[in-house]
């Protein structure tokens, strides 16, 4: 068995228990996930099977969208929904849809977020959920994140209450942490926050309407027909620059040769995808570090083709 199966990870499971119950499922062990989604979180979850294990750096790398909802008025020790109340502030005040947009707008582009003590960060090799675990707060390192685009889900032009709840749907890069981004949203209209309610919409090129429930997908083994919907692993590299080879280069790709960058490709920054003629992927290049013209391989994915 091999491809990627987008799952719709439900709420209360780990991404890692969601590969635990898939293992029993499909009755295969080479099974991986990509990219850690809190157990509160719903939504798109590629799952990398067989030889597609190897790309899913490649998904997780890529963009994701979500759908959050934000409440202002008070904060939590894990800045969503499960966690205990640290600060809280009534809202003294109607905050207008203007404010609310205006705000969402001044995180698009390049942003610093801290990550929160409650996430899977290392450390000193130590989690931080682990020192958080134990009471012990330690310095975390700040990162910079991309927030591409980010609107407001909510037609009123006005909101008002001791607390406001309103929903938005963000697009950002890989280790954007939705939970803090509602944090400084909240900071940002001059209250505590926290994120209430979060689904992931898309991951890479894999959206909601792709998806497929465990209870699909045990019907589908029963029916012999899981196969079927599995997604090729070239879908998963749909959003790297691609270089097509003829069947004399694709010799070389195969042994992992040194290939001249073509003049299509030499402004490419990251990863490359090596196809055949068929659209097959047979390897991912990039940049040699020390060769300047060259392309290197990082990973060789088919060499048994023919």
């Amino acid at each position: 068995m091999e491809g990627i199966l987008p799952l719709f990870k439900p709420a209360g499971l780990t991404s890692h228990d969601c590969v635990f119950k898939l293992r029993k499922i499909l009755k295969t062990k080479k099974i991986g996930h990509t990219g850690t989604l809190d157990p509160d979180v719903t939504g798109v979850l590629p799952i990398c099977i067989g030889r597609a294990t190897k790309v899913a750096e490649y998904i997780t790398d890529a963009g994701k969208a979500y759908e959050g909802e934000v409440t202002i008025g008070f904060s939590t020790t894990t800045e969503d929904a499960s966690g205990e109340v640290v600060e809280e502030r009534k809202v003294n005040r109607n905050i207008s849809r203007t404010e609310i947009e205006d705000v969402l707008d001044s995180f698009k582009g390049e942003i610093v977020q801290t990550p929160p003590m409650y996430s899977a960060v290392k450390v000193n090799g130590v989690r931080l959920y682990e020192y958080a675990r134990k009471g012990i707060e330690v310095e975390r390192p700040a990162r910079k994140v991309n927030i591409y685009s980010i609107q407001l889900l909510d037609d009123r032009q006005e909101f008002s209450g001791e607390t406001i709840k309103f929903r938005f749907r963000v697009s950002c890069s890989k280790g954007t942490y939705i939970r803090t981004l509602a944090v400084m949203i909240g900071e940002s209209l001059g209250y505590p926050a926290h994120m209430s309610k979060l689904i992931r919409i898309q991951s890479a090129s894999f959206s909601l309407d792709d998806c497929f429930t465990f209870d699909d997908i045990q019907n589908l083994m029963d029916e012999g027909q899981i196969t079927n919907v599995l997604k090729p692993l070239e879908s998963a590299l749909s959003h790297l620059p691609k270089w097509q080879i003829n069947d004399k280069v694709a010799e070389k790709v195969k042994n992992g040769a040194l290939l001249k960058i073509p003049e299509h490709l030499t402004k490419a920054n990251g990863p490359i995808n090596i196809e055949n003629t068929d659209g097959l992927t047979l390897a991912i290049y990039s940049e040699h570090p020390s060769k300047p013209g060259l392309l290197k391989p990082v990973k060789v994915l088919r060499n048994d083709l023919n």
